[in-house]
């Protein structure tokens, strides 16, 4: 522990820490006397850290927490959304086992503000969120990162669940010359076939020179991580009310036997059947760069020029290989659970009376590259003693975009021809496949049960061009003037964001799932991977577990070749969106401090008004054609850009943004608080769109299932931010220099959440090729040969009139492979069940925070704890009819924490435990999505060997958790993903 005294006049305004650890355009937040002479202590380590941080808490108005650097380059977390995740109230989502985005109070990232030095920060990724990605930035270069929970006038709005900033380092706060070096090797335990021990480099210069006249700063990292990931989904659960039948399945098949229905639901009960289940595996490769330069001028004590430039990079490589079997028709067997909403435990079908069914064998591959880069001035000129100003700009930029010639995704579709029969069972873990294998087609194919690479052949390529640009430029003028015991804070803004979005997609077909062009890959394409072996946290004992893996871009080259199609760039654009923004805002907020009977208070009292202006601009290419593929598989036909249907659509909005913080001092160490404001959240770039887009055919025939539509779904530039009424109270204990306990109340009622209002309509005049008189004539034909009625045999029978041959003439997969139904002018419009989002809901979210921190005197033993409850009034009803849709919060959880310190002797360690209880994260058709109650062990260690030389190890979920989502009941699989320990060793010299 290192501590330095200096004495200084403290003027009303001026002790704000988030000033002083920032120097960024917050203005500062906490008024105490002048000319008050206080002792800073600057003590290092783990303690140090914590002091900063319990000072701001203290010292902040409103509901604030902070993590700061225990020393300049020596952030506690190498992801700072796994710092964060131990701040009271604050929980994370992790994307390939590590940090990427934060939820508040449970609201998700696309409801919290994040910024960079008080600057919005533009996220590049899937259109669906605002939200910045942690996963983009190094630590290296962060001093602190500070977590508002509650609204300030100052503070630029768009985060109702709270706003992060994130503070880096200025060479003038830490005046003379400091260089830091550090190095780790990384070990990712799921890594499979990449490197075992991975590099990660990092380096830190900042230099002032002897008048502080002058400061300049660099850092820079560099990180290789190779890991990979085991994981099992199913893709649909079609959930309905029991009526006594399977749906799309006779009652006997062809040998008289009637359908097994072992504990089946009563009728009218809800139950769910899936589509499928589907084993893979995945090979990550990232690559990730981040620097920072910053230079400073201070020529006279008053001004200060700052202007600093941070890049970040980001390369992700991902090889995929799925193994499939797809549960549709020709149903024999169901043993349902005892679960409020039933689930078959098993689930078979039987293909005896029909060529082998496929087993689905994909490839697949991602190539993406994230680029930010942001370049800002900040000019701060201190008038006289009381009035100052501060002048900020920046321009920022986030790109995603394809880093291979093929585009950012492909997707070739395998299949083998073997499956005579195929069982899913469905246990509440890791649903397992059972296959029974048939040789009748092709004689002399998989012996003795046993799958090769003589079975397989291949059936299309899917290909994505995905490129997402946002742009962001500010500039804020902020002053501050101080009187006796207050002040007032005023500025005013202005913002522009434009968000471009362009989509490329393309399919090929190729073979035939396998039936007509067995063995045709030649040897080293696939490689031979059983899931039994990849598998450690789940059984597979009893299931069908051997599959391929190889490379989709290798196969997907090949198959161009030999099939005679382009494997280059897509050039046909299927959406093309621009959404355009520009806000202007302007603030004012005064700050009061006094006694009330002996007891300290300060009152910040504020109000910011903002205008937005918005041009959502779409370019859609106009479908052409919806083709019947198969049985119940329908294709929408894309035209061309050059065909498009553009939209342009304007529309603005403004609010008044109030917020009121109290804090008196009750006794001596104990502050109680109450804090409101309004505060808003802006809609997802997705939901602004103007296009109509996602059009997809109907899950069955719709001459047989009715009125059933295909799905389709826009946009409403027209949408308003959410608004939130924050409420507070809180009481907090300062009981020691680094120990605090605190309790806390919060509610937000929120206003225009997001809803669908589904509309069935026609799009574009398609047409439907599974109704109309051709449909209706080939029921008649079938009934007539005394064949059953089923989407297949009516494909079967439709494609058989059409092609004018007999229709035993050929089996149902040979009708699959040479017909694809394509709609005439006599078939009907086809509907679309069009979704698109509107402001139609409300919501009230409350909970409590506790939380308590202390270090133990100087035994050099602390502990930190915390726990936060998070409730709504707008739930998920489990039991509720699928065809009605229903409004529920996503991520509502209550979240806790536990983290031991230990600081003595040159060794620092901590161990953290985090965990979250199941939450909803989303919905996925009429049926929700939740995220199962998951927690996480981290561990860090490190030891001083001398002054400047200090090792360290970390360990990142060491107990190897990984994740699972179910739909309306455990049995009911979305997806799971298996976890994995990270370890890392490594060594920082500083001087």
């Amino acid at each position: 522990m290192e501590m330095q005294q200096q004495k200084f006049k403290r003027t009303a305004l001026a002790t704000s820490l988030s000033l002083a650890l920032s120097a960024t355009a917050f203005a500062p937040v906490y008024a105490a006397e002048e000319d008050q002479d206080i002792e800073v202590i600057a003590v290092k380590g783990i303690r140090g850290s914590l002091i900063k941080s319990t000072d701001l808490k203290r010292s902040a108005s409103g509901v604030v927490d902070a993590i700061t650097a225990e020393d300049i380059g020596k952030f506690p977390d190498s992801n700072l959304a796994e710092s964060l995740q131990r701040i009271t109230g604050v929980a994370i989502d992790r994307s390939n086992g590590e940090g990427s985005q934060v939820t508040i109070r449970g609201f998700g990232p696309q409801y919290n503000m994040v910024t960079l030095n008080g600057r919005a920060m533009p996220a590049a990724g899937d259109g669906s969120s605002r939200a910045f990605d942690f996963a983009n930035l190094a630590s290296e270069s962060v001093s602190a990162v500070e977590v508002y929970k509650t609204g300030k006038a100052n503070i630029a709005s768009g985060g109702i669940g709270g706003t992060i900033n994130i503070v880096t380092n200025k060479p003038l706060n830490n005046p003379g010359l400091k260089v830091s070096i550090g190095a780790k090797a990384l070990h990712d335990t799921t890594n499979r076939v990449g490197d075992d021990v991975t590099p990660e480099l990092s380096g830190l210069i900042s230099w002032t020179d002897d008048n502080e006249m002058f400061g300049a700063s660099l850092t820079a990292s560099h990180q290789v991580r190779h890991s990979a990931a085991v994981g099992a989904f199913v893709t649909d659960w079609r959930t309905s009310a029991w009526d006594g039948t399977v749906p799309n399945t006779p009652t006997t098949d062809q040998d008289g036997d009637k359908i097994v229905l072992n504990n089946p639901p009563a009728m009218g009960q809800l139950h769910a059947l899936p589509s499928d289940i589907r084993y893979s595996v995945a090979d990550r490769e990232r690559i990730r760069d981040n620097a920072q330069l910053t230079l400073q001028f201070r020529p006279v004590d008053a001004f200060t020029a700052t202007l600093d430039y941070t890049y970040s990079r980001q390369e992700t490589l991902e090889k995929r290989a799925e193994q499939s079997i797809w549960m549709d028709s020709f149903k024999t067997d169901f043993t349902f659970d005892d679960e409020l909403i039933k689930t078959p435990i098993i689930h078979s079908e039987d293909r005896r009376w029909q060529n082998p069914r496929d087993l689905g064998l994909a490839l697949q591959e991602g190539n993406l590259l994230n680029e930010n880069n942001s370049i800002g001035l900040n000019l701060s000129y201190d008038v006289n003693d009381d009035f100052s100003l501060t002048l900020d700009a920046h321009d920022s930029k986030a790109e995603r975009s394809p880093n291979a010639a093929y585009g950012s995704w492909i997707n070739v579709g395998l299949g083998a021809n073997v499956s005579a029969g195929q069982t899913g069972i469905y246990n509440g873990g890791l649903p397992l496949m059972q296959i029974d294998f048939d040789d009748s087609t092709n004689p002399g194919l998989n012996p003795n049960g046993v799958l090769d690479a003589g079975d397989v052949g291949t059936a299309m390529l899917d290909r994505d061009e995905y490129s997402h640009e946002t742009d962001i430029t500010q500039i804020r003028l902020d002053g501050s003037y101080e009187f006796d015991n207050g002040g007032i804070d005023f500025g005013i803004e202005h913002r522009s964001m434009s968000s471009h979005t362009v989509q490329r997609d393309l399919m090929n077909e190729m073979g035939g799932w396998g039936i007509a062009n067995p063995g045709e890959l030649p040897d080293g394409y696939l490689s031979p991977v059983d899931y039994a072996d990849e598998f450690d946290d789940y059984s597979t004992a009893g299931g069908w577990t051997q599959g391929f893996t190889g490379s989709a871009s290798e196969v997907g080259a090949w198959a161009a070749n030999k099939y005679g199609f382009g494997f280059g760039g897509i050039d046909a654009v299927s959406t093309d969106s621009l959404i355009e923004e520009d806000i202007n805002a302007a603030y004012v907020q005064f700050e009061l401090s006094g006694e009330l009977g002996e007891m300290p208070y300060n009152v910040v009292v504020g109000l910011r008004y903002e205008k937005t202006d918005i041009t959502s601009t779409s370019n859609t290419a106009v479908p052409t054609a919806v083709h019947w593929d198969s049985n119940n598989d329908f294709s929408v036909q894309q035209g061309s850009i050059a065909d498009s249907n553009s939209v342009s659509i304007d529309s603005s909005y403004s609010h008044l943004l109030p917020n009121l913080d109290l804090d008196i001092e009750v006794v001596e160490d104990v502050i109680a608080r109450f804090s409101y404001s309004k505060t808003i959240s802006r809609p997802s770039y997705n939901d602004m769109s103007a296009a109509v887009i996602g059009l997809g055919g109907p899950t069955a025939p719709t001459i047989l299932a009715g009125s059933l539509p295909g799905g389709a779904s826009s946009g409403n530039p027209g949408l308003v931010p959410f608004e939130s009424d924050n409420f507070d109270i809180s009481a907090e204990w300062y009981f020691d220099d680094a120990s605090y306990a605190s309790i806390g109340y919060y509610e937000k009622r929120v206003s225009n959440f997001i809803g669908s209002e589904p509309e069935v309509m026609n799009q574009y005049g398609l047409r439907d090729p599974s109704n109309g008189p051709r449909a209706a004539q080939a029921i008649a034909d079938l009934e007539a040969l005394g064949e059953s009625v089923t989407d297949t045999s009516l494909f079967s029978m439709v494609a058989a009139n059409d092609l004018g041959i007999d229709y035993y003439s050929q089996d149902a997969t040979w009708f699959e492979n040479n017909y694809t139904g394509i709609a005439n002018s006599d078939d009907p419009l086809m509907d679309f069940e069009t979704s698109a989002p509107v402001n139609n809901q409300d919501a009230k979210i409350n909970g409590f925070e506790l939380a308590i921190q202390h270090f133990f005197g100087d035994t050099g033993f602390g502990a930190q704890a915390n726990y936060t409850t998070v409730s709504g009034d707008v739930g998920y009803d489990i039991t509720a009819d699928p065809s009605e849709s229903q409004f529920a919060l996503f991520g509502l959880s209550d979240t806790a924490n536990l983290v031991l310190m230990y600081e003595n002797f040159g060794f620092q360690t901590r161990i953290a435990y985090n965990w979250r209880d199941e939450f909803l994260s989303g919905t996925k058709g009429q049926d929700p999505v939740f995220t199962e109650a998951h927690q996480q062990v981290d561990l860090t260690i490190s030891y001083q060997v001398f002054e400047n030389f200090s090792v360290s190890f970390d360990g990142i979920n060491i107990t190897g958790e990984g994740y699972r989502t179910h739909a309306r009941t455990d049995a009911q699989l979305w997806n799971l993903e298996q976890g994995g320990a990270r370890y890392s060793l490594g060594a920082r010299y500083t001087f």
